[in-house]
């Protein structure tokens, strides 16, 4: 049986303390324990140890150190499960001392991916451009379950996602552009798509955007503008019928509408072909 002869400070961590023991055969350095441990456990000068508790006391101190790496992260802000485990695994925890401190976490309150979920959603809500679908997907890539994710989303309302969304629709419909403001309007949708936010109010916002933003004049430079570079591209490999069928199909394709393409054709083909 072990006795322990000396307890001492350590000078970098004064709230950690070597445990020194005799075991008959002179002082030696066992092993060291947090503050906490030692005064949980009494651990005091001519306290008797076996080998078995020796090793519990390091295992509990082992556990006590990963517990308070997990509580400095948290300290920035709440993480799911999933984070502090992966946290845990890259600090070399193993799982049983993880499944541990993650308990412990539970039980005192700081760890509820439920919680978690719905602090995310409110979070990303007021500082981002994301709909509520890219946070479902972020929520899950987290480790939060696709029902929970599912119930968090749920205070990212409609009304909540036009504003949102109407923000993307003037800044991207304001900006000047020598595109067709029909492949303004796709480029408008495939960013919002790509934002997360629901078909439905994608579909109403863009309606909405082509009625209030669809500028007549400037579409007409654009048909212009375009109508000219393709023009310069195809005049020297066709000329006449082909060379305004091809010109037609490509401004087709960019969006323009047929009577703009027809009066750009009449204007600066005919007389050139």
């Amino acid at each position: 049986m072990a006795k322990i002869s000396k307890i001492t400070t350590q000078k970098k961590r004064k709230n950690r303390f070597n445990i020194f023991i005799d075991e008959g055969k002179g002082e030696h350095y066992a092993f060291s324990v947090d503050e906490d441990i030692l005064v949980k456990y009494g651990l005091r000068k001519g306290m008797e140890l076996d080998q078995a508790t020796m090793e519990s006391l390091k295992a509990q101190d082992e556990i006590h150190k990963f517990y308070g790496m997990a509580i400095n992260l948290l300290s920035y802000r709440i993480r799911s499960e999933k984070e502090l485990t992966d946290y845990l695994r890259k600090k070399e925890a193993e799982v049983e001392q993880i499944q541990q401190v993650i308990h412990k976490l539970k039980q005192e309150g700081y760890v509820d991916d439920r919680e978690f979920a719905y602090t995310f959603v409110r979070s990303r809500m007021n500082t981002s451009s994301k709909g509520p679908l890219l946070l479902k997907k972020e929520l899950m890539e987290k480790g939060i379950t696709a029902s929970i994710a599912e119930e968090a989303i749920s205070v990212f309302t409609p009304e909540k996602q036009r504003e949102k969304v109407k923000k993307v629709v003037d800044k991207k419909l304001s900006s000047s552009t020598k595109k067709s403001f029909q492949q303004q309007i796709q480029s408008v949708q495939a960013t919002l798509v790509q934002k997360g936010f629901s078909s439905e109010v994608i579909r109403d916002m863009l309606q909405e955007a082509k009625d209030n933003y669809r500028d007549h004049e400037a579409e007409q430079e654009a048909v212009i503008h375009q109508g000219l570079k393709l023009l310069g591209k195809y005049q020297r490999k066709a000329e006449g019928f082909e060379l305004k069928q091809k010109i037609k199909a490509g401004l087709y394709r960019k969006g323009f509408e047929m009577d703009k393409i027809d009066a750009f054709l009449d204007e600066h083909v005919d007389s050139e072909a």
